[in-house]
């Protein structure tokens, strides 16, 4: 799977830009705030239809204009397709080879795995946090996932709402616990299952960079059968009911679970040093790679923003040598400094300043 070129007006501070992106190793290069992130974040929303830094998509409009647009071809399976979001007055545009098309059918054409600065954030952020990566990760292999999680989204603040009045109705605060028993412990079911593969990988991965560490991966909630979560859940719901109403919001569910990472038996969270967190979410990134290769059986594009210069030279490398030739992969920095020679014989090298490309 390659991205063959991209357009863009009036994203972020993009106002017109065109790249050829046929090269399989393509590194944008510029300062700070010039706008290197922005093209990277556009190919990331053709592929997931939001933005990793936003959820508000008002903010990906150039200041002072009424929309934005991105065109793409991308190549999957020996077919070229062209690819169109228009955003205006709060309404996207979707299509595929020119035709009209469904939020969730523009989502299976084009798949990304984006690797920034902000996610080797990942075990020193909240929960939230790892959520987020987890529910943004299984969306690429899984593509009913979103809509259940919007289905929760919908119950949860619906019942939220319920539990910020003055009087409860009681029966309707079951009927809502009830429908979040069954969508939510599917969502749970999914998180589990997409650990599950994506262990394999990454604890390969992990003891490839870090040969005398032990490393694993768990959710938060053990269960794995589909009956048992169910069960927990509408027990947890009804013995924390009363919590929940003098709390006013709702206080189980998988809203409130975590990804629980441990180095040699002991919470990464906690005691890992700088080094053996990067060692984790650079595993993690790699893992989620190569899982997306097996499910969809083609590689899916690697975005790397800024990520090198995080990283010592032992996870540079190895980063590095591990992206297979068939990968096509985007880097942005702030210079060349951190590639050899060998590296950038082949590189397509594109030179940003205030979301203009230079010379």
């Amino acid at each position: 799977m390659k991205i063959l070129n991209l357009e863009l007006k009036n994203y972020r501070n993009c106002q017109s830009i065109s790249l050829d992106l046929t090269s399989n190793k393509i590194l944008i290069i510029g300062k700070n705030a010039q706008g290197k992130t922005n093209i990277l974040e556009s190919i990331y929303f053709l592929s997931q239809l939001k933005s990793p830094r936003t959820s508000n998509i008002k903010e990906l409009v150039k200041f002072e204009n009424s929309f934005f647009e991105i065109l793409a071809t991308i190549n999957k399976a020996d077919t070229n397709i062209d690819m169109s979001v228009i955003y205006e007055n709060t309404k996207k545009t979707l299509k595929l080879n020119n035709l009209k098309t469904t939020q969730k059918n523009f989502k299976t054409a084009f798949k990304t795995v984006l690797f920034s600065t902000e996610d080797l954030l990942l075990l020193r952020g909240a929960p939230q946090d790892r959520r987020n990566w987890i529910d943004r990760a299984i969306s690429q292999i899984y593509p009913a996932y979103d809509e259940r999680l919007s289905k929760y989204e919908k119950i949860k603040t619906q019942k939220n709402n319920l539990l910020k009045l003055p009087e409860i109705n009681y029966d309707l605060l079951d009927v809502y616990n009830h429908q979040m028993v069954i969508t939510g412990s599917n969502i749970i079911l999914l998180r589990q299952k997409f650990l599950k593969e994506l262990r394999e990988y990454a604890v390969l991965k992990h003891s490839n960079i870090a040969e005398c560490e032990n490393f694993d991966i768990k959710y938060s909630l053990p269960l794995e059968n589909i009956d048992e979560i169910a069960k927990y859940l509408e027990e947890e719901l009804n013995n924390r009911k009363q919590e929940e109403i003098i709390r006013k919001q709702s206080c189980v569910g998988p809203h409130r679970d975590d990804i629980l990472f441990f180095i040699n038996n002991n919470d990464a969270t906690k005691y890992a040093s700088q080094g053996q967190q990067r060692t984790i979410v650079l595993a993690l990134k790699l893992a989620e790679l190569n899982l997306i290769k097996e499910k969809i059986g083609e590689s899916p594009v690697l975005l790397l923003d800024d990520v090198l210069a995080e990283l010592d030279d032992i996870r540079q490398n190895y980063l590095l040598k591990s992206i297979e030739k068939n990968t096509q992969t985007i880097i942005t920095s702030v210079d060349t400094l951190l590639f050899d020679d060998k590296f950038l014989d082949d590189v397509k090298i594109y030179n940003i300043k205030n979301g203009t490309l230079i010379q």
